[in-house]
């Protein structure tokens, strides 16, 4: 048979067969990459981190078949934060799926310890730093400022690496000076105390002021500082 003839005889064939003429094939590299560009945008990224978005390989014992058209991906609406399982189709004649573990680790700068702190240090740059560390592993309210809790206190001991949570220091520290501000929408006013218990941003404290002898409920609002809303 000529080559001519070879090459009408393959024309007529795969005209009869439409589908397998207009066919792509997917490799494996391309679906992996396929499966991480969707997890990358159909997930919420972190505001202040960083997110890495790792497909698992394809068992190499799946035959990955021609598609007639483009692939579609699918999560789960139940998926977990770290992992899910994404499901790769092929919508065709003879359509086919396949579920592509995805890995997502998220990371976010914390305060941690540069060295072991004993319990009462003072809190500056000298002795924390910022590090990255996994989203998923972190349990505690954490501190990401360094300006904002110099000259903080330490409430315990902490081990060289810890992160530092604000429940690991004192803002405002028992027995030690504080600013008293009051404040309304037309006057503020500054007086001196002293802070009856520990307290860390946010927290409700009492403080004895000075000049008065009263003992008040104040908002800590900054290292040593308080304020009252009037």
């Amino acid at each position: 048979m000529s080559k001519l003839k070879v090459f009408i005889t393959f024309l007529l064939f795969i005209s009869n067969f439409p589908s397998l003429a207009n066919s792509n094939h997917y490799d494996r590299a391309y679906i992996i990459n396929f499966a991480k560009e969707f997890v990358e945008k159909h997930t919420p990224a972190p505001t202040n981190g960083k997110r890495v978005v790792e497909p698992a390989s394809i068992d190499s014992r799946i035959i990955l078949k021609p598609c007639s058209n483009p692939l579609t991906a699918n999560i789960p609406d139940n998926y977990s934060s770290r992992n899910v399982n994404v499901k790769i189709s092929c919508e065709s004649s003879k359509p086919w799926h396949i579920f592509l573990p995805v890995k997502i680790t998220t990371t976010i700068p914390v305060l941690t310890t540069k060295f072991k702190i004993n319990k009462g240090t003072i809190l500056d740059k000298s002795n924390i730093g910022v590090e990255w560390r996994e989203l998923s592993r972190i349990r505690s309210e954490i501190l990401d400022d360094i300006d904002l809790i110099i000259g903080a206190r330490s409430k315990r001991t902490l081990s060289q690496g810890a992160i530092i949570t604000k429940r690991a220091i004192c803002v405002v520290c028992k027995n030690e000076n504080v600013t008293i501000i009051a404040k309304s929408d037309d006057f503020m006013i500054k007086t001196a105390g002293i802070a009856l218990k520990n307290a860390t941003f946010g927290e409700q404290v009492k403080v004895k002021n000075i000049r008065s002898g009263r003992t008040i409920n104040a908002q800590v609002n900054a290292i040593n500082q308080v304020v009252i809303n009037l």
